[in-house]
């Protein structure tokens, strides 16, 4: 079957189904996954193979059950930086990269700088990893906690 992309490279009806059906379950096998989105196995997988060479899937993942880890306290840190020079930036980038209980990190346009959810097993260990780890990060100025009470939809 002919690739059905337009000449400036969108994703046609087809990729965008596979990209859909791997997102609800990136274990699907590639005979079901053709069987989903109405191609046969062959071209579905070559375009499976296409969209990981293009860089439109980045790999596949566990997405593990914190419940059951004992990682159910979840509290967003909004953090200030004393600077925001590129070199302040990648010295708080790379550090908090080291920081496990950090899940995302994202750097805000607002009024404060970066944005952190921070995953622990209770508040008192999160206060710990706020005053021993996040405060500690270079250039940070301040912090502010927002501490989740119920996660209605994650990933």
């Amino acid at each position: 079957m002919p690739d059905d992309r337009s000449s400036n490279g969108e994703l046609d009806q087809f990729d965008r189904k596979i990209l859909e059906a791997l997102v609800a379950d990136g274990r699907m096998s590639v005979t079901d996954l053709s069987a989903r989105i109405g191609l046969s196995k062959t071209p579905c997988q070559a375009r499976l193979r296409k969209l990981i060479a293009e860089g439109y899937i980045d790999g596949f993942r566990a997405i593990l059950n914190p419940a059951r880890l004992g990682l159910e306290h979840v509290a967003f840190a909004e953090v200030k930086l004393t600077a925001t020079h590129d070199a302040a930036l990648r010295s708080f980038n790379e550090a908090v990269k080291k920081i496990r209980e950090i899940e995302e990190c994202h750097m805000i346009a607002g009024r404060f700088d970066y944005l952190l959810k921070v995953r622990t097993p209770d508040i008192r260990r999160y206060r710990l990893v706020l005053g021993e780890k996040i405060s500690s990060l270079p250039f940070v100025a301040s912090t502010s906690t927002n501490v989740v009470m119920e996660s209605i939809k994650e990933n």
